[in-house]
């Protein structure tokens, strides 16, 4: 895939980028080993002041980021601005919160003595230069969550991100660079997917993080897995929006529609099967359908836009098939399920696809199975709560889900029995710096944000201290 802005509005190419030669990959990673050398021993005060500097720069380069982000990969303005200003908000969370997070960790001193120690503790150090590999769809925040906390904690970054948000990729290591973090704390490596293994085997590159598909998670954890070294996965979903009687109906339908279409539908978490009781379905089915098809479809620079086009031709061509197989094998259509017309000579050449609703859906499909990454939602009858959590879990994801109930032993039952990393109840899955993310099954291992997220990528130093230890000289 060549490196390239390809506006998915109108599918022009704007600009191109030569991919980094070999003789450049090695002066980045030289520059990053010993950046990391320095760098870890920098004080919490210090790369917080830092950081908060990146978020006011960020802040103050809102606009234009948010222009880029749409014009590179589609989604609506609004939503790109929201997407920065959540980004300058973690950078302050984690500026705020890292020394906290890692601070040592101290048993009583009635834990430690029946092992001959007057005084043990756990220290967390940085590892090192992580390879962090990246997708298009949050371009800058899957970046940032992953950098705000590896930076506090004292490793240093390199950043191969999607080919198709090069613009994006550069302006980060840009940011962090006016922002005073030396030259080789954050860097971006326009390279080819088929560079990714030399550098991950780089002694080097300590460890590696990948939010992506499927396939790619296999292939970056293989790499990692014969190098030994640590890697975080997050692989996608295809996350339950449960809706049972004693709920708020309406309101779960209209936070629903939310739910599906964020970011033009192309979002791990976005909700995208709705499993609904069978005493609501018929109302919740009626006001979902209503609200995904009063969504404008247009040219995303506009304010008033809620759908833009997906980010490639061949998403659009993906999507296009997983309804086409499920309408061909008997789901009903209830809004939706072609290109939307009428947009205009310029973006009638763009990546668009209406709001879409499916019914009457069967295992045989292959939507009941794979993941839909674009603006298609599939409805499902449950008669009883245990219909609905087993169709929730018939799934190869386990990322996140959304129950709407009043009912306390319903929350019970799904917060016991939902295999997912996360259930939301009465509301929209949605990461936050202060709650950890990630997920089980094929939606990979390992959790980034909050505590969780920034020791993953540290060494969990167990210090140890003998009776007759000299502290003074052994710490």
């Amino acid at each position: 895939m060549p490196i390239a802005t390809v506006n998915p509005a109108n599918g022009e190419t704007l600009k191109t980028f030569d991919a980094l030669g070999a003789a450049e990959i090695e002066r980045r990673l030289a520059a990053a080993d010993t950046t990391f050398r320095e760098y870890r021993t920098t004080g919490f005060g210090e790369r917080a002041r830092l950081l908060n500097r990146a978020a006011d720069l960020l802040d103050e380069d809102q606009q234009d980021i948010a222009r880029t982000m749409t014009t590179e990969m589609g989604k609506p303005v609004r939503a790109a601005r929201a997407e920065a200003a959540k980004c300058a908000k973690a950078m302050r969370w984690y500026a705020a919160a890292a020394e906290e997070l890692l601070a040592d960790e101290h048993p009583s001193v009635g834990d430690v003595s029946d092992a001959g120690a007057s005084r043990a503790y756990v220290h967390y150090r940085p590892l090192g230069p992580v390879l962090a590999v990246m997708p298009w769809n949050f371009p800058l925040w899957q970046v940032v969550r992953f950098a705000a906390p590896a930076l506090m904690a004292g490793n240093v970054g390199l950043l191969k991100h999607a080919s198709n948000v090069p613009q994006t990729a550069l302006y980060l290591e840009d940011l962090f660079r006016r922002a005073g973090f030396p030259a080789g704390c954050f860097q971006t490596l326009l390279v080819g997917s088929r560079a990714v293994e030399s550098i991950l085997r780089d002694p080097r590159v300590v460890a590696a993080t990948l939010t992506g598909s499927e396939p790619a998670g296999r292939a970056v954890a293989a790499i990692a897995g014969d190098e030994v070294k640590h890697t975080v996965l997050e692989l996608g979903g295809s996350d339950p929006f449960l809706v049972l009687p004693s709920a708020d109906v309406r309101q779960a339908a209209r936070t629903a529609v939310t739910a599906r279409v964020q970011n033009n539908g192309q979002s791990c978490i976005a909700a995208k099967r709705f499993i609904v009781h069978t005493d609501v379905y018929d109302e919740f089915a009626e006001e979902f359908t209503a609200g995904m098809r009063a969504l404008k479809v247009g040219d995303p620079q506009q304010e008033s836009t809620d759908i833009g086009p997906l980010a490639s031709e061949q998403g659009r061509t993906d999507i296009e098939e997983l309804v086409d197989d499920a309408v061909g094998q008997g789901a009903t259509v209830l809004c939706g399920g072609s290109r939307p017309t009428g947009l205009g000579a310029r973006l009638d050449r763009g990546w668009f696809y209406a709001p879409t609703v499916l019914s009457a859906i069967t295992p045989a499909m292959r939507i009941h199975r794979e993941e839909t990454f674009g603006p298609v939602a599939t409805l499902y009858r449950a008669a009883d709560l245990g219909e609905a959590v087993a169709l929730a879990n018939d799934s190869p994801f386990g990322l996140s889900s959304n129950v709407w109930t009043r009912d306390p032993e319903e929350s019970r039952q799904c917060v016991r029995d939902l295999q997912a990393g996360g259930v939301f109840f009465n509301g929209m899955t949605a990461s936050h710096p202060a709650l950890p993310f990630g997920g089980v099954k094929r939606s990979g291992y390992g959790r980034e944000l909050a505590g969780h997220g920034i020791r993953e990528f540290c060494n969990a130093t167990t210090v140890w201290y003998g009776p007759e230890a000299d502290e003074s000289r052994s710490a």
